[in-house]
């Protein structure tokens, strides 16, 4: 019986790596899937932090993932990376992959947004997953708590509103020529709440 796995964590806990990962084990035996990712810092491929890369089919937000299953066919998996951006019609493509095609859905994704509010794509994958899966690689606020957020850190202020979707980074880096910075640093809930960068 095929089954709808979400696995979820911050930036930093090891999801694109663990979806490399799972992508390639079934690969090498000779089972044939797509690996999917939407907004990657990369283009079209799943990066790991690690230095870990694929090619990965592109979600935007016209794709109908069913159809893409269908049209693949035979399929034998999905390994699915940033599934907190996927549509909510998206997610019940992929419950309907499961159900209908009997292919083994694997969705990897961040719980929450830099407001820490649930992502709508993570909201319904909360909701029809067959499996919940918190990845075990805990990663660390600056203070040695185990991190819960994902703070976004504008020219380097944490900011509580704004686009859900503006793509950056954990990294420190140069200051723009032009624009703004924007990066994300990974906090306890405490430390989220009061904004404290530990700096």
């Amino acid at each position: 019986m095929a089954t709808l796995r979400f696995s979820f964590g911050t930036m930093g806990s090891g999801k694109s790596t663990v979806a490399l990962q799972i992508h390639h084990n079934l690969s090498n035996r000779q089972l044939f899937g797509l690996l999917l990712t939407t907004l990657d810092r990369e283009g079209k491929q799943v990066t790991s932090r690690l230095g870990v890369a694929a090619p990965a089919v592109e979600v935007t937000p016209d794709v109908d993932l069913y159809a893409l299953a269908v049209s693949n066919w035979p399929v034998h998996y999905l390994v699915c990376d940033e599934v907190q951006f996927y549509s909510v019609a998206q997610c019940e493509q992929l419950a309907r992959v499961v159900d209908e095609l009997e292919v083994d859905v694997y969705g990897f994704g961040l719980l929450t947004d830099f407001r820490g509010e649930l992502f709508e794509g993570t909201r319904r994958m909360l909701e029809i997953a067959d499996e919940h899966v918190p990845l075990q690689v805990e990663a660390r606020c600056w203070c040695g708590a185990r991190a819960t957020h994902n703070a976004r850190v504008v020219n380097g202020v944490i900011v509580y509103e704004g686009d859900t979707v503006v793509v950056g980074d954990t990294n420190e880096s140069e200051a723009p020529l032009f624009g703004d910075s924007v990066r994300y640093e990974l906090l306890c809930r405490s430390h989220f709440r009061t904004g404290d960068l530990g700096g």
